[in-house]
């Protein structure tokens, strides 16, 4: 009896790896020490920084992942990732150093693991971070034949008189969304019970969404927002807090950057992805659930002091990464229900086009 025969193919973990590792070079940055294959990868701290803070988060792609596996189409899902990780380094000011990865799968397909690789280190040359190192794993019988999961972990660093915590914001400050690119990778436990529910939806071309399908839209993959940052931090802006904004959506996340006593008050609309409406109108799904479900178009969120609003617009302009106001910080009760505190505005539909 041999390892092969219990279902671990030694051979093909090997050929991945040699796969990976132009992959992994072409993201190095100054302050990594060895390429991968060693049992860690080494990373030094960038010596430019006073007072180094060490930044870190970890997530994964969650339920995409079936939308991957029913469209067999793998080279954008390792991007989600990498952004669902090094998004969220970045709401602390910090600058993304590196990123590992870990794949799980019943049998190993070396295509498709190096086509979610790619994915991955092209988001991570994107983001400016190493990809250090990760881990694959063939587990027999533990995923269905075809599937597979991913877990990311990013590590990023900031000085810490730089660090962005939110802790300066007061009411007045002006809040700055920057477009979305869709679902992200939220909520698609109910995008795909309401646009998906059989078999071959997928391909399904509805006139809402401007002749994509149904599966090239809920593929569309998060966006990195490593050089908006960047472009924020280098432009001398007073960036006060910032917010990646997951799930639970707008309400579930803006609290998490305000002190006490603070909260938002919304403008009445945004730019909203169509998917959004979509969902809305096939569900049906109630607004106060797709508010709480969703990110509907905001991405990412900045808080800047008034005066800033219009300088912040500008340099995302030139950065490239489309933004809009929305809204103002506010005043609230200290006892105010947390998701409470970011107030939409009515009617109109916040978030509508």
């Amino acid at each position: 009896m041999t390892y092969a025969q219990a279902g671990v193919d030694i051979d093909a973990g090997d050929a991945l790896v040699e796969r990976i590792k132009p992959l992994a070079r072409m993201t190095r940055i100054a302050e990594v020490m060895e390429d991968v294959g060693g049992f860690a990868g080494l990373c030094r701290v960038p010596t430019d920084i006073d007072e180094p803070v060490l930044v870190s988060g970890t997530d994964g792609v969650g339920t995409k992942l079936k939308v991957a596996f029913a469209t067999g189409k793998h080279d954008t899902i390792g991007q989600d990732l990498v952004a669902m990780c090094v998004n969220d380094v970045l709401t602390c000011g910090a600058r993304p150093l590196f990123f590992l990865d870990y794949f799980a799968t019943g049998k190993l397909d070396v295509d498709v693991a190096e086509s979610v690789v790619r994915g991955i280190a092209n988001a991570c040359k994107i983001s400016g971070c190493a990809l250090l190192g990760g881990e694959t794993a063939e587990l027999p019988q533990m995923y269905a034949a075809g599937e597979y999961d991913l877990a990311g972990f990013a590590v990023g660093v900031v000085g810490r008189k730089s660090l962005v915590d939110g802790k300066r914001t007061a009411a007045g400050d002006k809040v700055v969304g920057l477009a979305s690119s869709g679902l992200h990778s939220n909520g698609y436990a109910l995008a795909r019970r309401v646009l998906a529910p059989g078999h071959g939806a997928f391909a399904e071309r509805p006139a809402e969404l401007g002749g994509a399908s149904i599966g090239e839209t809920l593929l569309e993959p998060t966006r990195l927002y490593a050089p908006a940052v960047k472009a924020a931090l280098a432009a001398g802006l007073d960036v006060r807090a910032m917010c990646h904004v997951t799930g639970g959506g707008l309400p579930g996340n803006l609290p998490r950057v305000l002190p006490e006593g603070l909260g938002i008050a919304l403008v009445a609309s945004w730019p909203r992805p169509p998917v959004f409406d979509l969902i809305a109108q096939r569900g049906p799904v109630e607004e106060t659930e797709l508010r709480r479900t969703f990110n509907l178009g905001v991405g990412y969120v900045f808080v800047v002091p008034p005066e800033q609003e219009e300088r912040l617009a500008a340099v995302m302009s030139e950065a490239g990464f489309p933004s809009f106001p929305l809204g103002t910080v506010i005043a609230v009760d200290p006892q105010t229900e947390f998701e409470e505190r970011v107030r939409f505005s009515e009617p109109g539909g916040p978030g509508a086009s």
